[in-house]
């Protein structure tokens, strides 16, 4: 966890599904930052000693939680593995595919902070753009 009040950060162990038998586990920090307010940061620390970065909207993972969502690089949706909640990530990139299955309560409850720390509505606020523009204005 993180003490910087302009980050809410989540350390927790998310399973890359290989096949619907085989998994592996895999080290993950949720990161958000109220510079950045729409936005959500996912680091993966996979074996090759390079951490994996991912960044898409924190509307997409809210909306995740509940029902499918998202197209594309990223598409995320509720489920059940092992009789568990999970929230699965399925994500593409050049480099190739991955699905992440996502322990439900822990996701949520980190997003339950985020939401709290910037709600839903006042993103544009955390931008600066009134700031700038009164500062351009000015001149």
């Amino acid at each position: 966890m993180h003490a910087n009040p302009t980050v809410v950060e989540r350390e927790l162990e998310l399973r890359l599904v290989l096949s619907p038998e085989h998994c592996l586990p895999v080290p993950a920090r949720l990161g958000y930052y109220m510079d950045d307010p729409y936005a959500v940061h996912i680091t993966f620390h996979i074996d090759s000693g390079h951490p994996v970065h991912w960044t898409f909207a924190r509307d997409l993972l809210v909306e995740g939680v509940f029902r499918p969502c998202g197209h594309g690089d990223v598409r995320v949706w509720p489920s059940k593995a092992e009789g568990r909640s999970v929230v699965l990530m399925a994500l593409s990139s050049p480099d190739g595919d991955a699905l992440l299955e996502a322990p439900s309560a822990q996701v949520s409850a980190w997003l339950e902070r985020t939401l709290r720390a910037v709600p839903p509505g006042t993103e544009s606020g955390r931008l600066g753009l009134d700031d700038g523009l009164a500062d351009l204005l000015a001149r």
